[in-house]
């Protein structure tokens, strides 16, 4: 069994046998085997502690398997980056990349374990809320290649400054395997600065004059997609990218810069990146039929993260800009200030409407109202189906609605519950109501 405060006796047998593994490890290898198949139960193996054994079984078949890793990190976009590093590479190579976010102690290995001999690369993803937990999965992982997106607010529930936060992405550079490449946000000064005494190859990506790859000629070519123009080397072209936001565009620059290791054709990149599907809840466009565009990211927030898809919604064709907030945790005692930031932030964006939802969303709200906008145009809700029962009566044609907060918060009900009133309307309706663009 593996056992910590956050993942409660998941059974091993279960999560190995599905990867077609042999030999299964077991803390309780007695009582586990009275309880497994029998085709299991003779292939149990005791170890002292299960986590460290799967990982040491994890760094085993990386080794042996040899292929180039890449590893990704920050405090926002390390997802959707692996995801573009994985697609990118998926032109020309087969790759393997970790499932979702499997990017922990736990989800980490298992993603490694799934390594087979044809896979040419391998995309991971690495995430803390502790020091030293990035240089142990980077040793797990063994990296040559190690991207990091940003360094933001985020855990400072568990890191007292955004400098110890700094230190702790800095271990994948500490970290990586020769030959070393680190891809380093340019744009960000602490990512910036893990050049310093780094023995390896630095890679820049950003926005700013002097990175290596670097954005312009930025303009939004539909509601949901971006294109612009890479200056990068022998990749110099333009580009189209189905999502939204500028920092999605910083998300594919550190892709971009990750695939040029790989020799693979401006042309294919093109084609890969222009073909992007990013996973569920993540910048993810909802057109709903009733003329209503929904913004759903709400896998998850945090300060930066927020204010970057805020900036997203200012520059949307709308006839309303309503978003639904959920409270951003693990921000420690400095929490009630970022949700009061993000909230300023809010009204200087064109926000017509703000709901906030759970613990300190309302200062959120209270910094919304600092900033000018109409107290009768913020609410504050206790639940997401409390925000959601709201929000289903108040949208209506053209409006753009952006759902964003912590996983904890569970947004996602308040986007299934409007798609679930939108159906029920339509089932009771002749024909349908046109559909309508941000645009229009």
């Amino acid at each position: 069994m593996l056992r910590n405060d956050r993942v409660m006796q998941i059974s091993l047998i279960e999560l190995v046998s599905l990867l077609g593994y042999s030999g299964k490890l077991s803390r309780q290898t007695v009582p586990l085997r009275s309880r497994a198949p029998a085709k299991l139960a003779l292939s149990l193996v005791p170890v002292t502690e299960t986590a460290e054994a799967i990982q040491r079984l994890a760094r085993g078949v990386r080794r042996r398997w040899g292929g180039r890793v890449i590893a990704v990190t920050g405090s926002t976009g390390k997802t959707t980056t692996k995801e573009m590093i994985a697609a990118l590479l998926g032109a020309r190579l087969k790759v393997l990349k970790s499932p979702g976010n499997l990017n922990n102690d736990y989800g980490l290995p298992l993603a490694l374990l799934k390594l087979e001999p044809p896979d040419q690369a391998a995309v991971v993803e690495l995430a803390m809320s502790r020091p030293g937990e990035i240089a142990r999965l980077a040793r797990v992982a063994g990296p040559e290649i190690g991207v990091v997106t940003n360094v933001a607010p985020v855990h400072l529930q568990f890191f007292g400054s955004l400098t110890e936060i700094a230190s702790a992405k800095q271990e994948l550079i500490e970290n990586l395997a020769p030959p070393s490449t680190a891809i380093l946000n340019f744009d960000d000064s602490r990512v910036q600065a893990f050049r310093e005494g780094f023995s390896g190859q630095a890679v820049t990506f950003g926005m700013g004059e002097g990175a290596d790859f670097r954005a312009v000629e930025i303009t939004r070519a539909t509601p949901a997609g971006t294109r612009f123009r890479l200056i990068a080397r022998a990749l110099d072209g333009e580009f189209y990218l189905p999502l939204p936001g500028l920092h999605n565009i910083q998300n594919a620059l550190a892709a971009l810069a990750a695939a040029s290791l790989f020799n693979i054709p401006r042309k294919e990149l093109q084609a890969a990146l222009g073909g992007f599907a990013n996973l569920p809840q993540r910048s993810e466009i909802l057109t709903l039929l009733d003329g209503v565009t929904l913004i759903n990211d709400c896998y998850n927030s945090n300060p930066l993260a927020m204010e970057r898809m805020l900036e997203t919604l200012a520059a949307w064709g709308a006839v309303r800009r309503i978003v639904v907030a959920g409270e951003m945790l693990e921000l420690g005692p400095s929490s009630p200030e970022w949700h009061r930031k993000v909230g300023r932030k809010a009204a200087q964006s064109r926000v017509d409407w703000l709901l906030g939802v759970q613990g300190d969303a309302q200062h959120l709200l209270d910094g919304a109202f600092e900033a000018g906008l109409p107290a009768e145009r913020l609410r504050f809700f206790p639940s997401a189906a409390a925000a959601a029962e709201f929000l289903a009566a108040l949208v209506r044609p053209g409006d753009v609605v952006l759902v964003k907060g912590s996983r904890g918060v569970h947004l996602e009900k308040v986007v299934e519950f409007v798609k679930s009133q939108e159906k029920s309307e339509a089932r009771s309706q002749k024909k349908p109501l046109p559909i309508l663009t941000p645009d229009s």
